[in-house]
């Protein structure tokens, strides 16, 4: 059992679903860049772990060189192996690795609004529906006009909890755009566009409560 979240994202070498989510993540971050005006694209990534979402993707993307990211991550040593691989891309002056509280609104300043989003492995750590929303409000903070957020949420004793995650990004001006499950049926990975206007400080500094459960597959 991992004892935390360093250890925990070794079970992407063994977890068929963490294999399979992070699959449709990437062709979801590729997706975005694909359909983002030509120019700057702008990202943030929110508990971004070492990064192998994003870093992954930009790798062999023809629009890596038109991206510009700040990901944000409290574990030191994801964030030093999460900088070991931003080096090796040679994306070091595109790219910054923050080793920052990510519910922290003032760690994402300079950053945002972004035009595309990165919120995965987040949202099954919230402790209640009250901290869901909280965050989901906050996304027009980090969100610009038209930006493009893609998150995940896993799947517990036969409950979708991703529906419920999908229902409020709808009625919070976040449109869906796609939505898929892992093969294993209990990771759900959508990608939502922002169509309301960016809010230029957030509703609150903290813009949610996080508590991590490193055994569980978040």
């Amino acid at each position: 059992m991992p004892k935390d979240w360093y250890e925990w994202h070794d079970l992407y070498k063994t977890e068929p679903r963490l294999q399979q989510r992070l699959e449709i993540v990437q062709e979801f971050i590729a997706d975005s860049l694909n359909a983002s005006p030509n120019g700057a694209i702008r990202i943030v990534s929110v508990c971004a772990g070492d990064g192998r979402d994003l870093l992954g993707t930009l790798e062999n993307h023809p629009r890596k060189h038109d991206v510009s990211a700040r990901l944000v991550e409290l574990n030191p040593y994801l964030v030093e192996r999460g900088r070991a691989t931003i080096e090796s891309l040679g994306l070091t002056k595109q790219i910054e690795f923050i080793n920052g509280d990510a519910t922290i609104a003032s760690n994402y300043v300079g950053a945002v609004p972004a035009d595309i989003v990165i919120v995965c492995g987040v949202f099954g750590n919230l402790t209640d529906e009250e901290e869901l929303n909280r965050l989901l409000d906050n996304l027009s903070f980090l969100s610009k006009q038209g930006a493009f957020v893609i998150w995940t949420r896993g799947h517990s004793n036969g409950i979708p909890y991703s529906d419920n995650v999908r229902k409020i990004l709808r009625a919070s001006e976040f449109e869906e755009v796609n939505f898929k499950l892992t093969a294993t049926g209990d990771m759900g990975v959508g990608l939502n566009r922002y169509i309301g206007e960016n809010l230029p400080q957030p509703k609150e500094q903290q813009l949610f409560v996080f508590s991590g459960v490193p055994n569980k597959a978040r």
